[in-house]
């Protein structure tokens, strides 16, 4: 597993936990603000970038991540974060091991399944894949995702990487994904954040996990868009997950 890191000489450790399509620089901002206090690791999520894994499963993912938290931090961490896709990895690792950190920013996670948007990622991007390596369609996709303009070199860059299998296995998880009984077992202090400009399904999933992680706490941050918080507010994000750990 591929990993960026920032404020190693600190003794608190965060992950933050990128989105589906992204790499570590969802977060770079952000981790340069939150370096000042904390150690920031930016793991890259499997069948992403320079990953250098295949993406197999929302699940694998997670349980990769735990094993390098047990190897390099001891078991446990002062928090993790995660964006959408990483939001949910997020969610399975709480479910995976009560105790992988002490709190957790869930940010724009789905989980409530779009059984039609999972039944047609195959046969569409099947079909479209190749588009992904044309600028001029990156670029179209890049606006549409309504991302900060200095990311555009790091998002065709790194999206030109990633293999059709894996985008397919990626978009088909993140489509499917659904909360375990067992997160209810957690015992990180967790938030839950989702733009108010954000898909209904979106919102709607930010309450079911408020419903299912006791002690929660869920805010809607009214005018923002999916992963608006982490990526255009990065001190805004940093001060959120500090007041979080605090």
């Amino acid at each position: 597993m591929t990993v960026m890191e920032f404020g190693k000489q600190n003794t608190q450790t965060v992950i933050l936990l990128h989105g589906g399509g992204l790499s570590w620089w969802n977060y770079r901002d952000a981790a340069e603000v939150l370096a000042e206090h904390v150690h920031v690791v930016l793991p890259v999520l499997d069948g992403h970038g320079d990953s250098g894994d295949s993406f197999v499963s929302i699940e694998e993912n997670a349980a990769r991540i735990i094993a390098y938290i047990d190897a390099e931090q001891g078991g446990q961490v002062a928090a993790i974060g995660g964006l959408s896709l990483g939001g949910q990895i997020l969610v399975e690792m709480l479910s995976q091991q009560a105790d992988i950190c002490r709190c957790a920013l869930i940010e724009s996670a789905l989980v409530k399944p779009m059984k039609l948007t999972h039944a047609l990622i195959g046969p569409t991007f099947g079909m479209s894949y190749g588009l992904i390596k044309q600028k001029w369609f990156a670029k179209l996709q890049f606006a549409y995702l309504g991302m900060p303009g200095a990311l555009f070199d790091d998002y065709y860059r790194d999206t030109c990487k990633i293999q059709k299998a894996d985008m397919i296995a990626f978009l088909q998880a993140n489509s499917a994904y659904t909360v375990k009984p067992s997160l209810t077992q957690t015992k990180a202090r967790v938030k839950i954040v989702a733009g108010g400009r954000e898909q209904k399904n979106i919102l709607d999933s930010a309450k079911l996990l408020h419903d299912a992680i006791p002690n929660s706490e869920m805010q809607i941050l009214e005018g923002l868009r999916h992963g608006d918080l982490s990526m255009h507010f990065p001190e805004r994000y940093a001060a959120m997950l500090r007041d979080l750990m605090a």
